[in-house]
């Protein structure tokens, strides 16, 4: 399975949306809430220099984007290709 990690914000509706598609098919996921960790923000800029929203979504190193990009990846049929699910 791939390495998932996510950059979230406390009280994100759209952090949370994200969250539940990864849990409802199994993903396990290294959260990093950026809400008052000035570092973790600067290094979530520093991977993708356009986020400037949470969540951020990165699979195997690589920024999927937010809530609605990796929705739309799932809707598509590849978001399980990306996440290494069978």
């Amino acid at each position: 399975m791939a390495q998932v990690e996510i950059y979230t914000q406390w009280g994100c509706p759209y952090c949370v949306r994200a969250k539940a598609l990864l849990d409802s098919k199994g993903v396990q996921y290294t959260e990093y809430d950026v809400t008052m960790d000035s570092k973790k923000r600067a290094e979530m800029v520093d991977r993708k220099p356009d986020a400037r929203t949470v969540p951020q979504i990165f699979i195997d190193g690589v920024a999927y984007g937010g809530s609605d990009d990796i929705h739309a990846l799932d809707r598509a049929g590849k978001l399980d290709a990306a996440l290494g699910i069978r």
